[in-house]
C-alpha cells in the first residue's frame, strides 16, 4: 500500500540548507506539515518564509543535547497533535581541510561523531514513541560513504556506516509494530559539504578524480534527492540511493570494497596526495 504523504506530520533535522532545505520544500508541496530543526534559528526563519505559518514549527534544535531534542518534541505533539515521520539529517564534517586521522585534532573528530552518530540515536530514541504509536516511520540520511572508504573524511564516513547499521536494525525491529525505518544514501550532492572535493580544494579534488571512475564522479542536485525520498516514503523503501548509478556499487560493496581499500593503500600518487595533506595541515596549525 502507499503511503500517504499529505496531512502527516514529519520532523527534519539539519532543515535550513542543502539535502534538507530541498526535502523540506518538496514534502510541503505534497502536503505534509513540517517541524523544521537546525542549530541557527535564524537559517529556519529565512526557509520558513516560503510556507504557510500554519503548517510549519521551526524551532532551533541542538541534536547533541536530549533536553533541546525532547523539548522540541513535545512542542511538536502540543502544536501539530502527533509525529508520523523524523527524518534524521543533521551533518557535519571537517570545517575547513580534510584531515587524517593520524593529523586530525581529537576534538573535532568526536564532535563530528556526536552530531552525525550519536545526534541521529538521540533523534531516534526521542520520537519512537509518536513513531511506532502512529505506525509511522524513520528516515537516516546516511551516504555512499557507508559502503565505500572513508580516507581523510574517517569521522564522517563512519558515523554514517554507523547509521546505516542502525536504520537496518531498527527496520527490522519495528516490522511488528507497522512502523518502518528507511536508509538515505546520497552521492555527490551540490551542498557546502562537498565544495571542497569540487574544486575547492586542490588535493582533495584530484583525489576524488583519481579514486572513483568518471561515471561516479558528478554531482546532482538536492532537489533530485527530494525526489527521490517522496518516492521512498511513500513506497517504504528501505533503500534509498541516489542518483541510482551508486546502486550496483550498494549492492556488490563487498567486493568493491576489497578493490578500492587495496588501490588507495598502494596507488602511490594517492599516498603522495595524503602526505601533501598532512603536511599543509600541519603548517595551518
Amino acid at each position: 500500500m502507499v503511503y500517504d504523504i499529505r496531512n502527516k506530520v514529519i520532523l527534519i533535522t539539519g532543515a535550513a540548507g542543502g539535502i534538507g532545505a530541498a526535502c523540506a520544500r518538496e514534502l510541503y508541496a505534497n502536503g505534509a506539515n513540517l517541524v523544521l530543526t537546525d542549530i541557527s534559528q535564524k537559517s529556519l526563519d529565512t526557509l520558513t518564509s516560503e510556507f504557510a505559518k500554519e503548517r510549519v514549527l521551526a524551532k532551533a534544535m541542538d541534536v547533541t543535547n536530549w533536553s533541546s531534542i525532547k523539548n522540541i518534541i513535545k512542542l511538536t505533539i502540543t502544536t501539530f497533535g502527533k509525529l508520523d515521520i523524523v527524518f534524521a539529517n543533521a551533518g557535519i564534517s571537517w570545517k575547513e581541510s580534510a584531515y587524517t586521522v593520524f593529523n586530525c585534532d581529537e576534538s573535532e573528530f568526536e564532535k563530528i561523531i556526536d552530531v552525525d552518530l550519536l545526534g541521529v540515536w538521540r533523534t531516534i530514541k526521542t520520537s519512537l514513541p509518536e513513531i511506532v504509536k502512529n505506525k509511522g516511520q524513520v528516515v537516516v540520511t546516511s551516504s555512499i560513504y557507508a559502503f565505500t572508504n572513508g580516507m581523510c573524511n574517517a569521522p564522517y564516513a563512519t558515523s554514517k556506516a554507523g547509521i546505516e547499521m542502525l536504520s537496518r536494525s531498527l527496520r527490522a525491529e519495528l516490522s511488528g509494530k507497522g512502523a518502518s525505518a528507511s536508509v538515505l544514501y546520497p552521492g555527490w550532492i551540490t551542498t557546502p559539504l562537498t565544495d571542497g572535493v569540487f574544486g575547492g580544494d586542490r588535493l582533495t579534488t584530484e583525489m576524488r578524480e583519481i579514486g572513483f571512475p568518471p561515471f561516479l564522479r558528478k554531482a546532482i542536485s538536492p532537489e533530485k534527492v527530494a525526489t527521490a525520498l517522496i518516492k521512498g516514503l511513500t513506497q517504504r523503501k528501505p533503500r534509498i540511493i541516489v542518483p541510482a548509478r551508486w546502486i550496483p556499487i550498494q549492492l556488490f560493496r563487498g567486493i568493491v570494497g576489497i578493490f578500492s581499500d587495496w588501490l588507495l593503500a598502494n596507488h602511490k600518487h594517492i599516498q603522495s596526495l595524503v602526505l601533501d595533506l598532512e603536511s599543509r595541515t600541519k603548517k595551518q596549525k
